[in-house]
């Protein structure tokens, strides 16, 4: 039998975590808990000594109350330092990995790509990208009715005890298939009604197949929307093109503007696609907030494929990182006077910080979502459809568990040895599965080439998170419930 040594002689080390500044104050990102704390100067000194050295417990205990604490009070700093790791004992390894999701993970979504055909040719669009061949011979380009149906019952069967679930349309251009997406929103908010549960959809256009009658429908049944768009109009013709060459913003601009103006039951978003030559995010985002009226503009550069044309190289990620810096920080002084700002890339971390999360995979791909091809054959997300070689089953048959369970191993954060070393994890774990794939050619590699950029972006809105809990903490419970409602 083990007897266990007094907490009085434990030596401590400074725990797994991420210092930075905000508002005059001091907050530590802890890895293990996915948490930020601030923290006061005589704290702050002791961790600092913690670099350098381990520290038995009563020395520790000593140098808090030389720096103000009361006995007592340094005891339970100590105690609560040591609950989230962020000191560790002579006794204690490293913290635990993110549990992984057991087998059975209830789907909570799925996105169904009701048609791989597109009336655009945009030079950089993945749908028939590394990973996949155009439309292989013996599978249909539109999705029928009957196997949109079976999908919906399975996800609502597969969901459990979920009462939420949600399906997002995708293409190829999903407005091409209009006519399904209206039968399936009707099939699926009787089915789930008939289950006790409630039921959401979005879907990604490329808006150039908006008309009055759609734009209703989609008001009338909260359907959210995305629109792909690049910006002004030799942005958004540089890539994003008919098959004859020909642009498309002048197609799609008075649509979105009837888009705006007419949908009223949930947020329009812009994504934006930065490549080479589009790199003017702050020109972007004006142009489409302020101009065009999405209420919300996300932007995601291309990085997985170096040896694309169109792909940014390091200058121009850096380019994109000083434009992502003037929005952020224009972020925070909406949010510093209780405002809203459309900044995605800034709202989606936030969101997580203050959700606590510590993520064990990148994202839900293979967990809560799966994607559907117009086949019927399952795959771990939208990017991966009509992939055969990352097909995880059929959506008559079912889950196939063991390529499943082979994919989410290899997806898995603490399979990425990369990642081990890195405080950014919790928050990345690694990057996306497809990029990665596109990249080096294994879904559960780690987006190397990212990395650098990650820790920056997720510093700088580690601040802003620091410099909100101690300027303005109740804007930070307003965005919390409004993500929540969203």
């Amino acid at each position: 039998m083990t007897t266990m040594m007094p907490i009085t002689t434990a030596r401590y080390r400074r725990g797994e975590m991420h210092a930075f500044q905000a508002a005059d104050s001091t907050f530590m990102y802890l890895v293990s808990a996915g948490a930020v704390f601030a923290l006061d100067d005589a704290a702050t000194n002791v961790l600092a000594r913690l670099d350098e050295r381990e520290m038995p417990h009563t020395e520790l205990v000593s140098a808090l109350v030389e720096g103000g604490y009361a006995e007592a009070d340094a005891e339970e700093l100590i105690r609560e330092l040591r609950l989230v790791q962020g000191i560790v004992s002579d006794r204690v390894g490293r913290a635990p990995a993110p549990t992984a999701p057991p087998a059975d993970f209830p789907l909570q979504a799925l996105v169904l790509n009701i048609t791989n055909q597109c009336n655009l040719a945009c030079t950089y669009c993945y749908e028939f990208g590394a990973d996949k061949i155009a439309t292989p011979a013996g599978k249909p380009k539109y999705m029928t009715i009957e196997t949109a149906k079976i999908s919906v019952d399975f996800l609502l069967e597969q969901s459990k005890e979920r009462k939420a679930v949600h399906i997002t349309f995708f293409g190829g251009e999903t407005l091409m298939n209009f006519k399904l997406l209206k039968e399936v929103v009707l099939y699926a908010r009787g089915a789930a009604a008939a289950k006790g549960k409630t039921i959401g959809f979005s879907l990604t256009t490329n808006a150039t197949l908006l008309t009055d009658e759609i734009i209703a429908f989609l008001s009338d049944n909260e359907i959210g929307v995305t629109v792909s768009m690049d910006g002004p109009p030799e942005l958004q013709d540089k890539h994003r093109v008919y098959k004859n060459g020909k642009g498309s913003y002048a197609v799609i601009e008075p649509r979105l503007r009837k888009l705006i103006a007419n949908h009223k039951t949930r947020a329009i978003t812009a994504r934006v696609t930065l490549t080479e030559g589009v790199t003017d995010v702050v020109r972007i985002y004006r142009h489409l907030k302020d101009e065009i009226g999405f209420h919300e503009v996300g932007f995601a550069p291309v990085t997985s494929a170096e040896k694309r044309a169109y792909s940014l190289d390091e200058g121009g990620m850096d380019s994109v990182l000083a434009q992502f810096h003037e929005l952020a920080d224009e972020w925070l002084d909406y949010a510093l006077r209780g405002q809203m700002h459309g900044f995605t890339n800034v709202s989606e971390t936030i969101g997580e910080l203050l959700q606590g999360v510590n993520k064990s995979h990148p994202c839900g791909a293979g967990l809560g979502l799966l994607g559907v091809g117009p086949s019927g054959d399952l795959s771990p997300c939208h990017r991966f459809t009509d992939a055969d070689t990352h097909t995880l089953g059929h959506i008559s048959t079912g889950i196939d568990q063991d390529k499943r369970e082979d994919f989410l191993s290899r997806g898995h954060v603490e399979a990425k040895y990369d990642c081990q070393s890195c405080w950014a994890r919790p928050l990345c774990a690694g990057g996306c599965h497809h990029e990665a794939f596109v990249r080096y050619g294994d879904t559960g590699h780690a987006n190397l080439h990212y990395c650098d950029w990650i820790r920056e972006w997720t510093d700088t809105c580690l601040k802003i998170y620091g410099a909100l809990s101690a300027l303005n903490p109740e804007f930070l419970e307003r965005f919390a419930e409004r993500k929540a409602l969203s």
